[in-house]
């Protein structure tokens, strides 16, 4: 797992957007939402994402991965290194991340989706016109 693969495919997503957060982390987000956060420097964590009540308990279980620090209440996930997953594993991971927290979003920003066509903005709030 790399940064830029992760980036690529986080920001592949319809409405991606990326943005840096506590100076050192690299969030992905949906409608302002974050659903995975990277770390652009060296940490007790390489990435951490959202996941489901049941991808939470079991992705714990495995080596390498760990409850998320401040955000494992909200069933999120933090890979201690670079190798805790597999990318085969990994990509559906992040898309279901994504998927989670887009379905949590306000109604009005799903209709907002709707209404215009995804882009390939990095900023969050940026509007394709």
């Amino acid at each position: 797992m790399s940064l830029h693969w992760v980036r690529a495919f986080c920001l592949s997503l319809p409405y991606a957007a990326e943005d840096v957060k506590w100076e050192k982390d690299l969030a992905f987000c949906i409608g302002a939402k974050m659903f995975a956060v990277m770390s652009l420097e060296p940490g007790a964590a390489v990435l951490g994402f959202k996941c489901s009540p049941t991808a939470f308990a079991e992705l714990v279980e495995r080596p390498g991965v760990i409850p998320a620090p401040y955000l494992a209440r909200a069933h999120w996930v933090a890979l201690e290194h670079a190798e805790a997953l597999p990318r085969r594993e990994l990509e559906p991971l992040l898309g279901a991340a994504y998927q989670h927290v887009r379905a949590k979003l306000p109604k009005r920003v799903q209709a907002e989706f709707l209404q215009t066509k995804p882009c390939q903005s990095t900023y969050l709030g940026e509007r394709c016109m």
